[in-house]
């Protein structure tokens, strides 16, 4: 904890027995509203440790990078399955054109 932080629980708990001494409802109003002003000084007093966003993106890149010379050989197969799969799909069309063209000069020369 930040010396910041201690110095601000410190001030919330003597202000908030002092609220209590005066009157209940009021006491509890400085119980809440400092506990969640405590927890901001907190927040806040670490917020400049941690990296921005710049440097988060950077992380990411370098994961995303690694992850992807990581699937390059499957990529690859997957590229050859796909290129293998059209291949028998335009045999399989040129079969059925030659077909119906075989089928349409048997019926005019008949």
């Amino acid at each position: 904890m930040s010396k910041r932080t201690v110095v601000a629980g410190v001030a919330w708990v003597v202000l908030t027995v002092l609220a209590f001494g005066t009157d209940v409802i009021l006491g509890s109003v400085v119980l809440i509203f400092g506990a969640a002003a405590v927890v901001v000084v907190q927040l806040s007093s670490t917020w400049s440790q941690h990296p921005d966003f710049e440097a988060r993106e950077v992380v990411r890149a370098r994961r995303r990078k690694a992850k992807w010379e990581k699937n390059a050989p499957r990529r690859e197969k997957d590229a050859a399955r796909y290129a293998a799969h059209q291949a028998r799909q335009a045999a399989k069309a040129r079969a059925a054109q030659d077909r119906t063209t075989g089928a349409e000069t048997d019926r005019t020369t008949s």
